[in-house]
């Protein structure tokens, strides 16, 4: 029998985090001051509710949550940075998710995220994932332009991104025996290109497709529903 390679690819929000991490830098931002609250909090969120309800127009989204990035220099921005992971990531990565990322060390581990490189870079270091697929953004200058680069990592998208960073390792998605671990609906479509896609804490829409379908369903909220045998076995539906 031939054994494929292992690939292991993670969302971010909402499945190794306890939250969103667009939603908690804009809200770090308005606490230091740098963003109104009464402009931005409100747009914030209208935008959140889209990203649930799989309607959410990606490029509108990034015109919006990119601006602040060109508005202050890189250094003021690396040093916020810092005070974010402290403040606002570290509470919330999901006690289980070293050991889950763990569990798949033995293959190729990507964090695989919508939300853009400067946010998440720092946040893939501090879960030990050396690997990211997340939406790019333009530089002239060492200075943000607020605009995206290339393809967003988002929905279909994030299909693309994966295989364009597999290309550069000489591989494809298909070379590989995957897992995919995510709660959203919009990764429908990555889920469904790997060959052990898996549901975690899952949105309503999600939960119902991977019933459907018989994925797996797991929880990072309730650790104690993981199996101990995962990737190799399955987990009890929460």
């Amino acid at each position: 029998m031939i054994h494929r390679p292992k690939l292991a690819l993670f969302d971010l929000d909402h499945t190794l985090l306890d939250g969103d991490s667009d939603v908690s830098w804009a809200e770090f931002l308005i606490e230091e001051g740098a963003l109104h609250p009464d402009e931005y909090h409100p747009r914030n969120q209208w935008f959140f509710e889209r990203y649930k309800d799989g309607t959410l127009d990606i490029h509108e989204f990034l015109e919006f949550q990119l601006a602040p990035l060109a508005a202050h220099p890189r250094a003021q921005l690396d040093a916020w940075h810092e005070a974010y992971m402290q403040r606002k990531i570290r509470p919330i990565i999901h006690a289980g998710a070293a050991d889950l990322i763990a569990r798949h060390r033995d293959g190729l581990v990507a964090l695989v995220t919508a939300t853009n490189r400067f946010i998440t870079a720092p946040i893939a270091r501090e879960l030990g994932i050396e690997n990211l697929v997340a939406t790019d953004i333009e530089e002239v200058g060492g200075a943000f332009t607020g605009k995206p680069r290339g393809t967003p990592s988002f929905r279909e998208g994030k299909v693309t991104c994966v295989q364009e960073w597999l290309a550069t390792l000489g591989r494809r998605l298909e070379d590989f025996e995957s897992w995919f671990y995510s709660d959203s609906l919009n990764d429908l479509p990555l889920l469904e290109r790997v060959t052990h896609p898996i549901a975690v804490d899952p949105d309503a829409t999600l939960r119902a497709k991977a019933a459907e379908r018989g994925w797996e369903i797991i929880s990072l909220r309730q650790p104690e529903t993981l199996s101990q045998a995962l990737p190799q076995g399955r987990a009890r539906n929460p």
